[in-house]
């Protein structure tokens, strides 16, 4: 039996947990994800049991989203399923994929759009892994869409108030990608 893959990596059999990316059509409409635990493949509707994660200005999101489309789908790849792409309307993307993209987000959201790109490389040198962990405890104490606080401010600083050496940084999935 074929899997059918939805969005980035996201397998509805394999839970209806995942994550909702909105794009919307009007350029001046922020981003929006949400944490969802339902899925209707013939209606992607924004329901109340869903949970908005964050709310992000289309130009901060417009900064990060190749990289972040571009690192999902090189371990898509590397685990031989479809890739994905940000679509405008709606994006599924699998919970774990989720989960480290709200890393980079909550690091990004109210920091400066020009630290963007130091933050993206910083997220990029932590393990998967990693970024889980960093997700569950921002998740347990700040993981409400007003939170600002604590471990939210505290993925500021450490992804983007701290800037490291582009040269020494290695990527698992370099190998993939050809050898950047």
């Amino acid at each position: 039996m074929t899997k059918a893959y939805f969005g980035f990596g996201y397998d509805p059999t394999e839970s209806e947990n995942h994550f909702y990316l909105e794009i919307p059509k009007e350029t001046s409409e922020e981003v929006k994800i949400y944490e969802r635990f339902h899925w209707d493949e013939h209606e992607q509707k924004i329901t109340r049991s869903d949970i908005l994660k964050l709310r992000l200005s289309r130009h901060k999101w417009s900064k990060l989203s190749n990289d972040v489309a571009a690192e999902f789908n090189a371990r898509l790849k590397a685990e031989k399923k479809p890739t994905g792409r940000f679509l405008v309307g709606g994006t599924p993307i699998e919970k774990l994929f989720g989960k480290e993209l709200m890393v980079l987000l909550w690091g990004i959201e109210n920091n400066d759009p020009s630290g963007i790109p130091i933050a993206i490389r910083n997220w990029k040198g932590l393990q998967p892994e990693e970024r889980w962990w960093l997700y569950t405890m921002t998740n347990a104490s700040t993981g409400k869409i007003n939170d600002r606080r604590g471990w939210r401010m505290a993925l500021r600083y450490a992804l983007c108030e701290n800037p490291i050496d582009e040269s020494n940084q290695v990527s698992l999935f370099d190998d993939l990608l050809g050898g950047k």
